[in-house]
């Protein structure tokens, strides 16, 4: 008998190969984040193998110029992509885990391509397909210090959903060729703290650790900064003890306000600190793909909750006495219980909270350390 969920998830780590294939558009860092991974699973003691997908094609083709690959026709791009992939399926059978760093699609001079071949995908049997992503002005400012790749704010978001659906549909495609349970697709975000690379590391080598997407209040209270506080102590408690999906982890909305409020003032430019750096962003383009952000926001914290086991709100008291509680969390609780996870709700106020709330929750609590406790008596929680 194994005495809690970790413990199991240990063992099913030790005597089972893990395979995974990460994937996600250029801009994004893959490769550091990746290499935090992997140092997480050295340190628990796991043999994993990590494969740049992109760095071995460049060291089997040395005449290729850095940054000019995909130039490369399409008939040589593509055997010499299976031919580092024939090498990565011999290097895995000798690993215990390995995680595969590649793309689900280019968009080149030669238009949309995939980045894989199903019958290889079929031979690696991969029982995890990962989408990683982050916001368009921080792959916009990464885009500009590393690469030469003509690019609008439009097409980061159109290449992001083509990468998205392209890495689902990896999946389908291939779980059709397994022999056990299907091949199961997550999306995380990258982010800009060691956190989301160790709950990454959570969800691929811990898969009985309970997944949450944690829930709470932002626009409204961007200038209440000891509610914010609460709020960070609120997801690092949680992040203590669960493969958390964080949505601020993907946090746009601020983009589309600081232009908007340029707007106003008749600016035509808004400038914005992005990853330690100033960048000018032009007011109409960012205000012309804000209907996209909003949209790809909607859907994509819809997907988070769907691949969690459950969703925790954190509601605080506003200074007016009133509940912190936004149409955005509302709505995020509403999906959740439609979806048969488990809804629980952190209300800090002393009003009480409306049937909406009490009638889909699982539970609701008065403090973070009343749920805690509930959660270490379910279970959830290691003791």
């Amino acid at each position: 008998m194994y005495e809690s969920t970790l413990e199991l998830s240990a063992f099913i780590c030790q005597n089972r190969a893990m395979r995974t294939i990460v994937t996600g558009t250029v801009g994004l860092d893959k490769s550091v984040y990746l290499e935090k991974v992997a140092a997480f699973a050295h340190r628990d003691g796991h043999n994993t193998r990590l494969c740049h997908i992109g760095d071995r094609m460049y060291a089997e083709a040395p005449d290729i110029a850095p940054g000019r690959i995909l130039d490369l026709p399409l008939s040589r791009l593509h055997l010499l992509r299976r031919s580092v992939i024939k090498d990565v399926l011999r290097e895995s059978r000798q690993q215990d885990h390995c995680l595969v760093n590649t793309h689900a699609t280019f968009r080149w001079r030669h238009g949309l391509f995939p980045a894989f071949d199903f019958d290889q995908l079929a031979q690696f049997d991969a029982d995890i397909y990962l989408c990683l992503m982050d916001t368009v002005d921080k792959v916009h400012a990464r885009l500009l210090a590393e690469h030469q790749v003509d690019h609008s704010l439009k097409d980061l978001l159109v290449w992001r959903e083509e990468e998205t659906l392209a890495t689902e549909m990896m999946m389908m495609g291939s779980s059709l060729a397994r022999d056990g349970a299907p091949a199961r697709f997550y999306i995380m975000a990258v982010g800009t703290e060691n956190s989301t690379a160790e709950m990454c590391y959570r969800l691929l080598f811990q898969p009985q650790r309970p997944k949450a997407y944690i829930g709470f209040p932002m626009t409204h209270v961007a200038d209440l900064p000891e509610i914010q506080q609460e709020i960070i102590d609120f997801r690092r408690l949680i992040q203590q003890h669960f493969t958390v999906f964080n949505p601020a982890d993907m946090e746009e909305y601020e983009l589309y306000q600081s232009a908007l409020e340029a707007s106003q003032r008749g600016h035509k430019v808004v400038e914005t600190e992005v990853l330690n750096r100033t960048l000018r962003f032009d007011v109409a383009e960012v205000l012309q793909v804000a209907g996209d952000i909003n949209a790809q926001i909607y859907a994509r914290d819809f997907m988070l909750i769907d691949q969690a086991d459950m969703i925790i709100s954190y509601i605080p008291e506003l200074p007016s006495g009133k509940p912190g509680l936004s149409s955005g969390v509302e709505r995020e609780l509403q999906h959740a219980y439609e979806a048969t996870r488990e809804v629980y709700v952190i209300w800090q106020p002393d009003a009480k909270p409306s049937p909406f709330i009490t009638e889909t929750a699982t539970q609701v609590f008065k403090t973070t350390d009343q749920a805690i406790e509930y959660f270490k008596q379910k279970g959830h929680i290691e003791t």
